[in-house]
């Protein structure tokens, strides 16, 4: 699960990473980015054929195409970019940033690695702590140590405890993680990732009661959040609840058509 909100370098690209985090459903979503942004990526395609060295051109052609999931032509831009300005850890966090949309964690820890021995961001120093602690890593604790002692605000150290979170529910310690998705709340009572995160503490344990009790907090929170109500369902199946399973899938379809878990869960249940 994504973290945060990526801090990106252009407000285009920003707009970009914002619909490539939309929908579950990858080719869905490839076909409504490939349609909105064609005639942009036609005319930025265009430009760089013009203006071969124009890095500003180069960047924003890279952003589109990680937008549309066109990962592999992405980071030849940004390779062509990187040739000709080593140092630059801008361009090193938009690369790390375009494997991991890419789905290559691996070669997203190290593009993140390679950013932050340029510059150690708090931004760069998370995205590779996160992607650690799903993988059970604990250097992802040690990370979230050094964002803490930069004392940037109860943002980032929100941020902070929410990888830990992560760490500890991807390796079974349940009452560790619990604390640390409490803590992230304590500081970002909008951390939506944070209640779905330890709502599947106890999903996870096989206590959907006490899960669905935090996914309902959850869509109180905020009602427009589609995942609060898909893992509503989720927990009202394991329960063997249909009638209501079926409300909440329909529920968080209404709020994301591209969804694709929420139509799985239909058909599961036999309501579509």
């Amino acid at each position: 699960m994504k973290l945060f909100n990526r801090l990106m370098l252009l407000s285009l690209a920003a707009c970009a990473m914002a619909c490539n985090q939309q929908g579950n459903s990858k080719n869905d979503h490839k076909k409504t980015a490939g349609e909105q942004f064609s005639p942009l990526l036609k005319e930025l395609q265009q430009q760089v054929q013009l203006h071969p060295d124009s890095a500003g051109v180069r960047l924003r052609l890279a952003t589109v195409l990680d937008s549309i999931g066109d990962f592999k032509q992405a980071l030849r831009q940004m390779d062509s970019l990187i040739a000709k300005d080593t140092a630059n850890y801008g361009l090193l966090f938009t690369r790390a940033q375009i494997f991991e949309d890419a789905g290559d964690t691996t070669a997203a820890m190290q593009a993140y690695d390679h950013a932050i021995k340029i510059y150690p961001s708090p931004d760069a120093v998370l995205a590779l702590a996160n992607l650690l602690a799903e993988k059970k890593n604990p250097q992802a604790l040690q990370l979230c140590g050094q964002v803490q002692q930069m004392r940037m605000g109860r943002e980032y150290d929100a941020h902070c405890a929410f990888i830990a979170g992560v760490f500890y529910a991807r390796s079974g310690k349940h009452d560790e993680a619990l604390k640390a998705f409490d803590a992230c709340i304590a500081d970002n009572y909008t951390y939506m990732e944070a209640y779905i995160e330890k709502g599947l503490v106890y999903f996870d344990q096989k206590k959907y009661d006490e899960a669905l009790k935090i996914f309902v907090f959850a869509s109180k929170v905020n009602n427009l959040y589609a995942d609060a109500y898909y893992y509503q369902a989720r927990a009202f199946e394991m329960m063997g609840n249909k009638d209501s399973a079926t409300l909440r899938y329909q529920q968080s379809l209404s709020l994301d058509k591209n969804l694709s878990a929420a139509h799985e869960g239909l058909k599961r249940i036999g309501a579509e």
